[in-house]
């Protein structure tokens, strides 16, 4: 059967083989993480219950913080499987697929099958890589639009095939809509500099002709005005301000949520992001270097400019997030593959197994230090189990490591060695995936939210003060949910008052720090505590009215809830 496939779509095949398997087992095991995961999973949920597909909402609020295009797709995989944790993870799994297998596509074209499928396995397995494929955020369809804009630019311009032009405009009009200008701003800053290197060194360029290329920018155009004349028409300028100004320009220019860093931030992010196959980076990119250098080499400049210049682009950024490293992940894998494949062949193995030697002593340092930390007694006990599933996975990558750099001795085995380090990177996501339920304890929102849920009454309030986990409670308990922290998030609004919480309505759910500087008063209420977990715990005021106060509304005089 293989045999009659193509070697590109062969590579392809393979390729999201391999990263479905590093995604899809246990996507739906464990509760939503706070805050990112459950804000946005509670705005899909919200597409359905308010069905306006055009201004998303959160808490029952205008929000405009992220375009639609994940929520979009989250919510019609709610509506089909359920609002679930599997089925909101589900679109940054499938695009972490598509991913592997585009990589593998277009490095088989353009090199050999070896180099295609060590590009796509190693993309594939990369700590980054798969925990973005694990989470319900829009950051996976992110990547494979400014991925599939670049590789799509890089062939339309050598080639001067329209579709090719006309799928990396389509694929910036997807990425626009997963998350704002930034997916243009990346491509041209991977294209622009690619293309002024291509032409420096005397490579193959036919650009597509002038119709084509306008109407690459007309079919951009058409795919994002409908959503954005819509919004403009339903919530005015307002939301643009906010959304592209306040949420994208901002975001750069100045520090949102206290998400800031210094120039070297992503240097670490990168080190630990690209785990395991960090330790192959450099020699890779110095091989790159070499190969970009000749007139053939365009493929080699593509993935170097696209290495580098978004790093630094980002590290000058006022706000820093991990995330933005994902967009360059594809480009160190194809820097990767490229090294592994050539080195192989040329039979270099030597510089081979001294930098796959790196990787175990590397392995073993941190697994080291978990150990002697942990021995200590400084962790707690859920902390300590953790530690375990930690030392184990360090060990399975530690023998990985180590059976690749011995593989690459022998020239019999060399190919091999890096899909054993594969092999070995998948089986530790996995076995930390399928261990999620261990890491549940850290997580006692939606443990708190299920007892507010069998317990909750018409017309009961709901709220959170003093503690993380606003975003939890709302996915999870469902209701409207009301902050009693000050906050500059436009869905909760200024900090409501808990004694006018707690007076106004017939029974009141507060999840509050155990210890507070000042313990809150029950203002004549009966307080009981239905749980405590790790320093957090869940009230329920209920009883005689409040001293001095009006009656708690009656159900029928309850405000509406988003159920």
């Amino acid at each position: 059967m293989w045999d009659v496939i193509r070697a590109e779509v062969r590579a392809a095949l393979i390729g999201a083989i391999v990263a479905a398997a590093a995604t899809l087992p246990g996507l739906g095991a464990g509760t939503l993480w706070d805050n990112s995961e459950t804000t946005y999973g509670e705005v899909a949920r919200e597409i359905l219950l308010l069905r306006d597909p055009v201004v998303m909402h959160l808490n029952g609020v205008p929000w405009f913080v992220q375009p639609p295009l994940y929520f979009w797709v989250a919510a019609a995989f709610a509506k089909l499987l359920g609002t679930s944790e599997f089925a909101l993870r589900l679109p940054s799994a499938l695009a972490t697929i598509v991913m592997s297998g585009v990589v593998g596509y277009v490095v088989a074209r353009l090199a050999s099958s070896r180099a295609a499928l060590l590009a796509a396995t190693v993309l594939a397995t990369s700590l980054m890589q798969a925990v973005i494929g694990r989470l319900a955020i829009m950051d996976a369809l992110l990547d494979l639009a400014v991925m599939l804009a670049i590789l799509a630019s890089f062939g339309a311009l050598r080639t001067g095939r329209a579709s090719w032009w006309y799928l990396a405009w389509a694929a910036l009009a997807l990425g626009t809509l997963a998350k704002g200008p930034v997916a243009l701003v990346v491509t041209v800053l991977v294209v622009g500099p690619w293309l002024v290197w291509e032409r420096l060194a005397g490579g193959r360029l036919d650009p597509p002709a002038l119709p084509h290329r306008l109407g690459g920018l007309a079919l951009f155009a058409l795919l994002i005005a409908p959503w954005a004349f819509a919004l403009w028409h339903a919530a005015g300028p307002a939301a643009f301000g906010e959304l592209i100004g306040h949420y994208t320009v901002g975001r750069y220019l100045g520090t949102i949520e206290n998400q800031s860093g210094p120039v070297w931030y992503y240097v670490p992010v990168v080190v630990l992001g690209f785990f395991p196959w960090f330790a192959f980076l450099v020699p890779a990119a110095l091989a790159g270097w070499r190969e970009a250098r000749t007139r053939p080499g365009s493929l080699a400049r593509l993935a170097l400019v696209w290495a580098v210049v978004p790093f630094c682009f980002f590290s000058f950024a006022q706000t820093k997030l991990p995330n933005y490293v994902a967009l360059e992940l594809a480009a160190f894998a194809i820097l990767v593959g490229l090294w592994f494949d050539r080195a192989v062949e040329r039979e270099e193995r030597r510089g081979l197994v001294l930098w796959a030697g790196l990787v175990p002593l590397t392995i073993g340092a941190v697994a080291f230090a978990i150990s002697a930390f942990s021995s200590h007694n400084r962790l707690t006990p859920e902390l300590q189990a953790v530690s375990g599933g930690l030392l184990a996975l360090g060990l399975v990558l530690f023998a990985g490591s180590l059976a690749c750099a011995l593989l690459l001795v022998r020239r019999q085995t060399a190919s091999f060695a890096p899909f054993v380090l594969a092999g070995a990177s998948a089986a530790a996501m996995l076995t930390l995936a399928l261990d999620e339920p261990r890491v549940e304890a850290f997580k006692p929102i939606p443990r708190f939210a299920a007892i507010v849920r069998r317990e909750l009454r018409p017309g009961d309030a709901v709220a959170i003060q003093g503690v993380s986990g606003s975003s939890a409670l709302l996915f999870y308990t469902r209701p409207e949910v009301v902050s009693l922290d000050a906050s500059d998030d436009p869905a909760t609004g200024p900090a409501a008052d808990l004694r006018q919480l707690v007076c106004s309505s017939p029974r009141a759910f507060v999840v509050s720090a155990r210890r507070r500087r000042a313990p809150d008063p029950a203002y004549g209420r009966e307080r009981r505590t239905l749980a405590a977990e790790n320093g957090d715990v869940l009230f329920l005021y209920e009883g005689p009215p409040c001293a001095g106060a009006p009656s708690p509304r009656t159900a029928g005089e309850s405000a509406p809830t988003l159920r």
